[in-house]
């Protein structure tokens, strides 16, 4: 049985920083494209971050240079470092594992405001 869950979201000030973590078990991270998509109310899910087997990265133009995803292949963990978050940066963050069969974590709230 697969399993993918989130932690790490909460309630931060503008410009402040959180680190997600999503732990798996029953895959392989470092074998499967892991990804982070975020869901804000009333908007579509919208792919984050991705981070494939051989360690390339890709990131949403909204994000880049404030976001870094990552993974402990020892602990099967993908990690998604968010820093200088914006209010707009509020949204359900899920993790995303993707292949022949596509996975979800449970999600975890992020709000940004002051």
């Amino acid at each position: 049985q697969v399993q993918l869950v989130e932690s790490g979201g909460g309630l931060v000030q503008p410009g402040g920083s959180l680190r997600l973590s999503c732990a798996a078990s029953g895959i392989i991270v470092r074998l499967r494209p892991m990804a982070w998509y975020r869901q804000a109310p009333g908007k579509q899910r919208e792919l984050v971050a991705l981070i494939t087997s051989t360690g390339s990265t890709n990131y949403a133009d909204s994000v880049k240079g404030r976001f870094t995803i990552s993974r402990d292949n020892a602990k099967n963990t993908v990690y998604l470092q968010m820093n200088s978050l914006k209010p707009e940066d509020t949204a359900v963050y899920y993790c995303n594992s993707q292949g022949p069969s596509n996975y979800w974590g449970q999600g975890t709230q992020v709000t940004v405001s002051s």
